[in-house]
């Protein structure tokens, strides 16, 4: 199939196979054993808050053009966002914020392919919606298991959650949506502009990547974690050896 005949969707999901992976690689390498902690789950959040903040706001600036069409009833997570920081940081978690190097970093690519046409952002929108709500949820269900192993007293709170919480709107409606409403953008974008939404795809695991590597706590975690199923495994032996 020729690359014009294979929907958008897909030529976004292409291009980014390799870094994308490389992403995968460094979330789970970076955040698998620390997810349940409530401190690096926060952090993650951070980092992450102004991006979506800012993408949110744009679509709303060119709600009639193109970038505003990307806007799907019920994704934008700004709000949510807050809340959950609110949780876990404090009501007044906004007073001592102040945002990181990498993130500002972020938003001013952000603001610069803005600037020189909206529309470049659509990769940024597509690739951090469709992540939160594929990934995201995975995400959210190991850290459901990590508590569960540890017996956490929070195990059935739902409280903190509200990022990766779409209501009554079904996690697949909303990618089913976000998926028909790039391709039918692309139907009416030229050519070189599709293809500079196609870069920026790579741009936006590279930013991502960067901000993740910002999150604090997770060494220190990971080797609590490592000591305690190390105890464990020993305990297990040395029973096996006692006992047989």
């Amino acid at each position: 199939m020729t690359e014009d005949k294979i929907p958008f969707n897909k030529q976004l999901r292409l291009v980014t196979r390799e870094i994308h992976s490389v992403s995968d690689m460094l979330v789970n390498g970076k955040l698998a054993f620390a997810l349940s902690a409530n401190t690096v789950w926060a952090e993650g959040l951070l980092v992450f808050y102004e991006v979506f903040r800012y993408l949110e706001e744009a679509m709303d600036r060119h709600k009639e053009e193109n970038l505003g069409k990307m806007a799907v009833e019920g994704m934008f997570r700004t709000e949510a966002f807050e809340k959950d920081l609110a949780f876990y940081l404090g009501n007044d978690w906004k007073k001592t914020y102040v945002i990181r190097p990498a993130v500002a970093k972020y938003l001013s690519h952000l603001q610069s392919l803005e600037r020189e046409n909206p529309d470049y952002l659509i990769a940024f929108v597509y690739h951090l919606y469709m992540g939160l709500l594929s990934g995201g949820q995975i995400l959210k269900h190991k850290r459901k298991v990590m508590k569960k192993f540890q017996l956490s007293a929070s195990l059935d709170s739902v409280k903190g959650e509200n990022v990766t919480n779409f209501g009554d709107h079904t996690i697949y409606s909303i990618k089913c949506k976000i998926v028909s409403t790039v391709n039918e953008i692309a139907e009416h974008l030229d050519q070189k502009t599709k293809d500079k939404i196609l870069e920026e795809s790579k741009n936006v695991f590279l930013l991502n990547n960067d901000i993740i590597n910002t999150i604090e706590g997770t060494g220190a975690i990971l080797i609590k974690k490592l000591c305690l199923v190390s105890c464990i495994c020993s305990v297990v032996i040395l029973s096996y050896f006692y006992f047989r």
